[in-house]
């Protein structure tokens, strides 16, 4: 398979499950499936991607070299090839869907609607940590406010 039919398919398959999650009920079932066959499979992907860049039995295309994440150098050697721009681009698929799940459910939890959640999950879409951050500041006020509430 192809650096691009791979990119492809990853970002084909984590649309959908961004789609589940964000328009689909959320019962248990539903949740299960986009953890095992959406964040799993895309964490089992990037495994056996950098899996065989470590081991060498896989290319990542481009300059090869030894890959170095210890230098801003050695990561921008590795993106700039076909392979690690594919290996980065699903370590992103896969935290920010995870990241998606732990706010939605969080926010079913706190009584949040669907439509007040979809900017947020947008954002973690989209911007990963921008989603997450935006969401923390809301959850901390919507809990501050809860404690008053309550006393």
């Amino acid at each position: 398979m192809s650096w691009d039919t791979l990119f492809l398919v990853a970002n084909y398959w984590a649309i959908a499950a961004w789609l589940v999650l964000a328009f689909a009920p959320r019962g248990p079932r539903i949740l299960s499936l986009l953890m095992y066959a959406g964040v799993f499979l895309l964490c089992l992907a990037y495994t056996v991607l950098i899996a065989g860049f470590l081991s060498g039995s896989i290319d990542a295309g481009g300059q090869g070299g030894a890959m170095d994440f210890t230098t801003l150098a050695g990561v921008m050697k590795l993106f700039d090839t076909p392979g690690g721009a594919t290996l980065g681009w699903i370590h992103y698929l896969a935290f920010d869907l995870f990241t998606g799940m732990w706010i939605a459910r969080d926010a079913d939890q706190k009584g949040v609607g669907r439509i007040v959640q979809f900017p947020f999950l947008f954002f973690t879409l989209m911007a990963g940590p921008v989603g997450l951050f935006l969401w923390l500041i809301v959850r901390e006020r919507r809990a501050r406010g809860q404690g008053k509430r309550a006393k």
